[in-house]
């Protein structure tokens, strides 16, 4: 059984829409959805959880379409969106006991665990609790239900280095069980590099790509060279190309470029900025 399926997804406003995606997540892995601001990631989230209604298509979420049965898709997710949407008044105490009255669910060893982990203080208002400090609670609560599949809306922004490293393990070993999954979007690449196992990239509302990242970084690679030795290559072995004072650089396909050319990896974020440029 797939975590989420999305198939023609749309959903339109007076400036923006998100145009028919398709998106598949299969379960025990981890998908990272890359775009700029706007591009539309907070949207598919908001639609995935039905607090945004949408025009056409369907979202269906471990098996059960996402309008049907919301008490119980939701006991198996765990969201955290860029706002953790908390009290001001509440403490991370009082946050606990209120959470184990709405999860069936709630494990209270596994929060106070993280909250130590996190170094989060049980009595201090969430108010005073800095931006990192807010998204570190919003992981807490989302992992003690023992959800099965993790929503998250750029959970490591505002954290610092160190505290990063050791969310990404911890999403990372969430999965280890195949039952369980995650959907991320994150500005942050180098975390999505390091994490997934799928990657989609959205511009501007429009699905780009949704593909393996292993066969993504295998099948792409950049080629420094003169213009002279581009202009002799196959023009479907390129996909984006920019000249410079040294010459050119090109997005290439690995597999139509002879074996003599010397190619450099690819990172995720410069396939994106690559795709980015050529879909403009």
């Amino acid at each position: 059984m797939n975590a989420l399926e999305i198939k023609n997804l749309s959903k339109s406003f007076s400036d923006f829409r998100l145009d028919h995606l398709n998106l598949t997540l299969p379960s025990g892995c981890i998908m990272g959805l890359i775009g700029e601001n706007g591009a539309g990631k907070s949207t598919t989230i908001k639609l995935i959880l039905d607090c945004l209604h949408k025009d056409s298509g369907s979202i269906t979420i471990l098996g059960r379409d996402n309008q049907d049965d919301i008490r119980l898709t939701k006991e198996d997710v765990g969201v955290v969106m860029d706002e953790a949407g908390i009290p001001d008044c509440l403490s991370a105490k009082q946050v606990g006991k209120i959470m184990a009255l709405t999860f069936r669910n709630w494990d209270a060893d596994t929060y106070a665990a993280l909250i130590q982990k996190f170094s989060i203080p049980m009595d201090k208002p969430f108010k005073d609790f800095s931006r990192g400090m807010r998204m570190k609670i919003g992981i807490a609560i989302a992992m003690s239900h023992k959800a099965k599949l993790l929503l998250l809306d750029e959970p490591t922004s505002g954290l610092d280095p160190v505290v990063r490293d050791e969310v990404v393990e911890m999403f990372s070993d969430f999965t280890r069980d195949e039952n369980h999954s995650i959907l991320i979007s994150s500005h942050i690449v180098s975390d999505l590099e390091k994490l997934c196992d799928y990657v989609a990239f959205l511009h501007k509302g429009k699905l780009l790509l949704c593909e393996e990242k292993d066969l993504l970084l295998s099948e792409y690679g950049i080629l420094h060279c003169t213009a002279q030795q581009l202009q002799e290559l196959d023009p479907g072995a390129i996909k984006y190309q920019k000249v410079n004072a040294y010459g050119v650089e090109a997005m290439v396909l690995r597999n139509a470029v002879p074996a003599s050319m010397v190619l450099s990896p690819i990172s995720i974020e410069e396939l994106f900025v690559f795709m980015v440029k050529e879909a403009r």
